[in-house]
């Protein structure tokens, strides 16, 4: 545990450290005890957002050749399914100089191109690798020994927890990733998110695909599938996050961008908002009501939307004033007005890159498609056709 805490929402948060962290701990404190030939029980290191942590051991094997203990991962009050797993450290004098990094059991593997790692390497990333390298250099330096070493790094749960995260949505088979940028885990952390969502805009990009299909998440995905014959699982998922997303597209030099999303989350980008969770702003029926009037609603169908409790409600009064249809095309182009100002310009032909979009609801289907969403559609490859690559 470390005393390390956010505030978050007006409550206090306890920090905790990252599987990378546990690594380089845990490859630190086995090459210290195959050196020195000594048994410890807890080790200390200096994380890369400049916070100390003293971490105990567990697992303790030791012999003339190899040494093994495990550091348990604590993420504070995060939600994170790889809390509690134990991370271990093998380290072996090997004949060449130098340190070799390897994955073990539980640690995935990549199978795609666009990741961090190059394919066919076990999933420690770079920071990771970086912590581990120095903690062992200087047990290295600490013991006077100019050989060798070979630091495995092991998760016996990992292949189990795995199916809990994205790694077999991005390529990673067989195990979790060891990750971490700070080496420290913050409750509630939105930069976890947009982190991963990177990775798959990379993974897209490194495939060769120049059309990317963004979409919030899972809802509507049937009705996608249905009425356009596309399976969302093709694109990248933004979550709440569509302006860092569009932000990273276009650093990453995608030319064409088609966002579908049902009228509940995306009408708040007809507003303006880039971060649509509850949390940062709503705006929804204030939105829907503008559009209405623009379509030629009066006050009181404003009122009336105004007072509706779900985006569905408000739309079966857009539908019974005959005005759906206007309404939606207005939030539709302020919607796009926004994207593309977002993008660094209001007019999309002196943009690197186009951007269509699609709203739909559940309830009342399709609302608005601009112009070239449809030519759009037939350039994105199936699910099918992604992961066969």
């Amino acid at each position: 545990m470390i005393d390390e805490y956010i505030y978050k929402n007006h409550k206090k948060l306890r920090c905790g450290y990252t599987t990378g962290t546990c690594a380089a701990a845990a490859a630190k404190a086995a090459a210290r005890m195959l050196l020195t030939g000594q048994r410890i029980s807890y080790v200390c290191i200096d994380t890369p957002k400049g916070i100390s942590v003293t971490l105990s051991l567990s697992d303790i094997a030791l012999s003339d050749t190899t040494a093994v203990c495990a550091v348990q991962k604590d993420a504070g009050d995060d939600a994170d399914c790889t809390d509690k797993i134990r991370i271990y450290a093998t380290v072996r004098r090997c004949a060449d100089s130098g340190i070799v990094i390897e994955g073990g059991t539980g640690i995935g593997r990549v199978t795609r191109s666009g990741l961090e790692q190059p394919v066919g390497s076990a999933a420690i990333n770079s920071v990771p690798r970086a912590m581990i390298q120095k903690e062992v250099c200087a047990e290295l330096a600490a013991a006077g020994y100019d050989g060798g070493l070979e630091v495995i790094i092991s998760a016996p749960k990992g292949m189990e927890i795995a199916k809990k995260t994205f790694n077999p949505r991005l390529g990673i088979e067989g195990g979790i990733s060891i990750l971490g940028t700070s080496g420290i885990v913050e409750p509630m952390s939105e930069r976890a998110i947009v982190d991963t969502i990177r990775l798959e805009l990379r993974q897209k990009k490194a495939l060769g695909y120049e059309t990317l299909l963004l979409s919030p998440g899972n809802y509507g995905q049937q009705f996608a599938m249905d009425t356009w014959g596309i399976d969302l699982d093709a694109g990248v998922k933004c979550s709440n996050f569509i302006g860092e997303t569009l932000d990273i597209a276009l650093e990453l030099g995608f030319s064409q961008i088609l966002l579908i999303g049902h009228i509940g989350k995306l009408i708040k980008v007809a507003a303006g908002v880039m971060n649509t969770h509850s949390s940062m702003a709503d705006a929804r029926l204030e939105t829907l009501s503008a559009c209405a009037l623009l379509a030629g609603a009066n006050a009181d169908t404003a009122r009336g939307i105004l007072n509706c409790t779900t985006t569905d409600d408000a739309l079966q009064i857009l539908t019974d004033r005959h005005i759906l249809d206007a309404a939606m095309e207005i939030a539709l182009e302020k919607m796009l007005a926004h994207m593309r100002r977002r993008l660094g310009g209001g007019i999309l032909d002196i943009q690197d890159i186009q951007i269509e979009a699609i709203l739909f609801s559940n309830l009342h289907g399709v609302l608005a498609m601009s112009d070239n969403a449809q030519a759009f559609i037939r350039q994105i490859p199936l699910k099918g056709a992604l992961l066969s690559e």
